[in-house]
């Protein structure tokens, strides 16, 4: 085989690997995941974290309601209610939520 037709052999056999690749489906734990707002610490954060942030760790107080952790799907409302389990106590009276709240945020 010359080294055109190896390079070409090459070439293809990648492109399949990379096709076959794209339309694999995500690992499950990548996508048993949800939002859940209330649960981050200042700065730790995923992502939107209301006016005034933009994005991961950029959250200004701890438990702030605008402010969203990704956690395992099934486990957000858990936050707050299960203080058997100390992964998923939180202080006072909070609770994680799929939806933002309005405790807990920082004046603009």
């Amino acid at each position: 085989m010359s080294d055109r037709n190896r390079a070409f052999a090459a070439g293809a056999l990648a492109a399949a690997f990379a096709a076959a690749a794209a339309q694999a489906p995500a690992p499950a734990h990548a996508q048993a995941k949800e939002k859940c707002y209330g649960v981050s610490l200042a700065g730790e954060n995923d992502c939107a974290a209301g006016p005034g942030t933009t994005c991961a760790g950029t959250s200004k107080v701890d438990y702030q309601g605008n402010a969203w952790t990704l956690v395992p799907a099934g486990d957000c409302e858990k936050y707050g209610v299960e203080e058997q389990q100390a992964q998923f106590e939180l202080p006072g009276d909070r609770k994680g939520s799929l939806e933002p709240l309005e405790r807990d945020v920082p004046s603009a």
